[in-house]
Order: C-alpha cells, then structure tokens, then sequence
C-alpha cells in the first residue's frame, strides 16, 4: 500500500501519474506493482497495489465481493442534520458539451450506498467519517453534495475552490491471511479545516 498525494492521476495518457513510479516500487520483483482499486486524481489516501499476478488477483476479489474496510474523511462545506446516517442514491454517468462528463443521482443509475458519522463541526463546516458500501466513480462527492453539504473544494458538484479537495482515503484493511489495516497521515492541505472542526491540529 502506498499513500497516494493529492492531484496524482493513479494513471492518464499525458502527463505525470502513479504509472511512472510503479518501476521504482518492483523491490526485486520482475514486474511492477499495479493499483489493485483507483482514487480520484484529487483523492489524497491509501491506496492498495499488488506486487505479484496471484495477490493482485486476490486483492480484487476482495474488492468485487466487497470485503475491503474502506474508510475516508472528508470536510464538507455546510452543515448536515444529525449525527450520522446512510444515503442510498443511485449514480449514473451523464456528459454534455457545455459542462463535460459528470455523476448524478437518478433512479435509474446504479445501486450506490455510503454511510457517513459526524466527527466535529465548524461555522459553515463539517468533519465527516465516510464508509462506501459501494464503489461508483465519484461516489462520495456526489453523496455528499447529495446530503446538502459537497465536499469542500470540489468545484465540479458544489464545494468551490477551497485550495484542493478535501477528501482523504483514512483507512483501508484487508482480510488476507491476517487482516491488514493501513491508516494515511491528513495531507497539509486538509489540516487547518480539519483543526477547525475540532480535530488533529
């Protein structure tokens, strides 16, 4: 598992992403390690590579059947009601020529679901636990926009520009032999919010 900095394209046809490192991370093996599971380009967080064919095999087996702890932390510019809940709101993909491609909850999207726990608050702020159940491109941005309060910094559902996106893959585990859980330190960019709200200064 690697810690993934904001605004790194896992992988992309121009310019720099996660591909061009994969060589320096081999450590001996003959062939480079590849991203079992992706993460926006500007999601910061864990992310899960496989070193060998036979793990990276196992390791998305475990994704499909939906075994992976997935845990984000998110700021969200707004407020939410309560303290915690569960949105279920289906995602499709839609594109146009004015705005470009994009997510958006519609009935006759796929199955989406996230649960969310408050973990502090702020004037027209709030710190949140995120646990995807489900794992639709853009999911947890479109959710919590959904919910009223988008992610901060996230221009394209809501969040305006707030020096980058305020979404942090926390934690993920993995119940290989033994359970494997890897926490990812809060990037700079997320720290004075996050502090705001009453957390790690």
């Amino acid at each position: 598992m690697l810690d993934k900095p904001a605004g790194l394209p896992v992988s992309a046809r121009t310019g720099e992403s996660l591909d061009a490192w994969l060589p320096a991370l081999r450590l001996g093996k003959r062939r480079d390690p590849q991203p079992a599971h992706r993460l926006d380009a500007d999601t910061a967080g864990c992310l899960v590579l496989g070193r060998t064919a036979p793990m990276l095999a196992r390791i998305n087996a475990l994704f499909a059947a939906r075994k992976v702890g997935k845990l984000y932390w998110a700021v969200l510019r707004g407020a939410l009601r309560g303290e915690a809940g569960v949105v279920e709101a289906p995602l499709r993909k839609v594109s146009t020529a004015a705005r470009g491609w994009r997510m958006e909850v519609h009935p006759s999207g796929d199955p989406a679901r996230t649960a969310w726990r408050v973990l502090g608050r702020a004037p027209g702020l709030t710190w949140v636990e995120l646990r995807p159940e489900t794992g639709r491109t853009h999911q947890l941005r479109v959710h919590c926009a959904h919910l009223g309060a988008p992610i901060l910094g996230d221009a394209m559902y809501g969040g305006g520009d707030a020096g980058g996106l305020h979404l942090l893959a926390r934690e993920i585990a993995l119940p290989l032999d033994a359970e494997l859980r890897v926490t990812a330190p809060v990037p700079e960019h997320m720290r004075k919010a996050i502090a705001a709200c009453g957390g790690i200064a």
